[in-house]
């Protein structure tokens, strides 16, 4: 796990980026801490920060070349049948120094090119010179756990792990005003844009190979996903399968030269991972924070049950308010791009304080998206299902409309929802999917904003979201849109930068390809019915698992914005972030609006005013660090 950076000169202008690589590099330390360092092949220039996980020596340090000094590579991941491939080299001849997986990558490519990539099994983001050719080859991972941003002009392309090393290479920071609207529809800024016009981020199972002078953007891989050709087997069959796979991406998921943990929150999802784990070893470390504060959201009981029963090395972090509020600013200060989910901050500290103990954590990511765990695929199947329950529900919107709604209170916070469900079955697939996903709608955020949005490119940007949803008849369309939206643009995002962050390595045993491929395959009513979410993956456990963890419902920490608004944050609100003369100057936002927000947030009905709050904040700071 690491953090890259470089650059592809086209000409001799492009050359003269090169001086800022060092200063890039630096910029990701803390993905990187242990080495850092970069090197000048051609007209190419790789920088490397250095997380050791897998072959502790200098040897496999990077920048890495291969014997002949022909070669190249900078990669952030880990490959997980490395060592298949490695017997393969080796049986070949091959000089091998190292017992890394990034020799095995490079010699892989040296033998094979790029079609080589379908043959990984892990996540990565990676880049290969050929200093004699003149070629580049670039990849993302095929599910995006691992980032990859760049920027091309006629002179020079730029690559790196994060928005801040690119800033520091030379991009233009033009600001993407659809982004931005964007961004304030859904808390964050879907893939492949970015907050600048110029930068996209890699979409996830791509590549860019450079060559003559261009680069030429390929698909390596996609879902398997065809809602006509579904399995057959049956729904017991489907389950011996679907451990069969879980266990085996969790065994392969085990190996590092370093400490290892797993995240245990006490759902089901990371009790799966750690009752997989500990088959395979006997000393799982196991970690999970609780809240002092918030006694309904501490889930540290139910973690324990599972602990306990597989055996683990297990820390529970008791937490309190004040502890998420003093890291607050830390996470503030890393973000390079505006992202407001603002359960960034626990991921944060729990990062953080996993670090001590391990370098390397395994996570239940990706389990909600691909079996339907959130409280959205409950509506959606409701909705494709229509029955009395919703029409009343449909019926009731004068009400709910009228009534108080806030997130900080069970009666406010359940009208808030039949709200949000309610307008949601007025409205067609297409935008009934956008409106449940979004936090605020169009209208609103566009009148946030002072410019005019064209809003003929909005409609573009919504297109290309919605274009795997033709027509969604099954749960199955939905899932295959979160996987392509959210997973990517805010679940592996905050996962990713929080977690590196601190130097923590994060794997994800759901995301296996192998997994996903299959679980595309299985039908709705394996997933979800009028009952139950996650249908196939709980009843798979429901004889390893605490019996406990089945008799409550999912819960989600909420992070206590709206205090923190009204109490330690209330003047930074009003004298820095959205003071009036800051706004003024800014000549983004629109002064009103915000004042209008402002009211809203001290009423006796906030709503979800502390969300957009939220995410004003967020991009206030990031503007501050990185436009002013």
């Amino acid at each position: 796990m690491c953090g890259i950076a470089g650059i592809f000169a086209f000409n001799e202008t492009g050359r003269e980026y090169f001086k800022n690589i060092d200063s890039a590099v630096n910029t990701l330390k803390q993905r990187g801490p242990d080495k850092q360092q970069a090197i000048e092949s051609g007209n190419v220039c790789l920088g490397h920060a250095r997380l050791s996980i897998i072959d502790l020596s200098d040897a496999a340090s990077q920048p890495m070349t291969d014997i002949t000094k022909r070669y190249t590579i900078v990669f952030n991941g880990e490959i997980y049948n490395f060592k298949e491939h490695r017997e393969y080299l080796v049986k070949k001849g091959l000089p091998l120094r190292t017992n890394s997986d990034t020799e095995v990558l490079l010699y892989l490519y040296i033998i094979e090119g790029p079609k080589f990539i379908k043959k990984l099994n892990g996540f990565f983001a990676f880049a290969i010179h050929d200093n004699r050719e003149n070629t580049l080859f670039i990849a993302r991972d095929r599910m995006g756990i691992k980032p990859l941003l760049f920027y091309r002009d006629r002179n020079k392309l730029l690559f790196a792990s994060e928005m801040k090393a690119l800033i520091e290479l030379g991009i233009p920071k033009k600001i993407d005003q659809t982004s931005v609207s964007q961004y304030f529809q859904f808390n964050y800024i879907p893939s492949p844009n970015t907050i600048f016009e110029e930068v996209k981020k890699l979409a996830p199972g791509h590549s860019i190979f450079i060559q003559n002078g261009q680069a030429k953007e390929e698909t390596y891989y996609s879902i398997p996903y065809n809602r006509s050709n579904l399995t057959h087997v049956s729904y017991d069959d489907s389950k011996i399968q679907l451990q069969k796979l879980i266990e085996q991406s969790v065994k392969d998921r085990l190996i590092a030269d370093v400490p290892l943990g797993a995240f245990l929150s006490g759902g089901i999802d990371s009790s799966i991972i750690v009752a997989e784990a500990s088959k395979h070893t006997s000393q799982l470390n196991t970690f999970s924070i609780g809240f002092k504060d918030e006694p309904y959201f501490d889930e540290t009981h139910y973690a324990k049950l599972v602990a306990d029963k597989f055996k683990t090395n297990h820390e529970a972090f008791q937490l309190t308010n004040d502890d998420l509020y003093a890291n607050l600013h830390g996470v503030l200060d890393y973000i390079d791009e505006p992202f407001a989910d603002s359960s960034a901050l626990p991921v944060n500290i729990l990062s953080m304080y996993t670090k001590k103990h391990a370098t390397v954590a395994l996570s239940g990511d990706g389990a909600d998206e691909l079996f339907s765990g959130y409280n959205k695929h409950s509506a959606h199947y409701h909705a494709m299902n229509q029955g009395g329950k919703s029409a009343l529900i449909k019926m009731g919107l004068p009400l709910w409309k009228s009534l108080p709604k806030s997130r900080n209170g069970k009666l406010s916070n359940l009208t808030r929802q039949l709200e949000k469900y309610s307008k949601g079955l007025k409205l067609n697939e297409k935008e009934r999917y956008w409106h449940w996903a979004t936090l605020q709608n169009e209208s609103d955020a566009n009148q946030l904003l002072r410019y005019s949005i064209l809003l003929n490119q909005l409609k573009v940007r919504k297109t290309e979201i919605l274009k795997h949803l033709l027509h969604i008849q099954t749960i199955n369309d939905v899932l295959y849109t979160d996987m392509q939206l959210v997973l990517v643009s805010d679940m592996l995002h905050k996962v990713d930068s929080m977690s590196m962050a601190n130097s923590l390595e994060v794997r994800t045993p759901f995301l296996d390809h192998n997994l996903v491929n299959f679980v595309f395959t299985l039908p709705e009513e394996y997933k979800i019915n009028s009952k139950m979410k996650k249908r196939i993956l709980q009843d798979t456990y429901k004889n390893v698992l605490p019996k406990e963890l089945y008799q409550r419902p999912k819960q989600g920490f909420e992070v206590p914005l709206l205090k923190w608004f009204r109490t330690e944050l209330k003047d930074e609100i009003n004298t820095k972030y959205l003071n009036p003369d800051f706004i003024e100057s800014q000549r983004v936002f629109n002064p009103k609006t915000i004042e209008t927000m402002k009211k809203q947030l001290f009423s006796n009905n906030p709503g979800d005013i502390q969300a957009h709050i939220w995410a004003m904040i967020v991009f206030q700071h990031w503007w501050k660090n990185h436009m002013e």
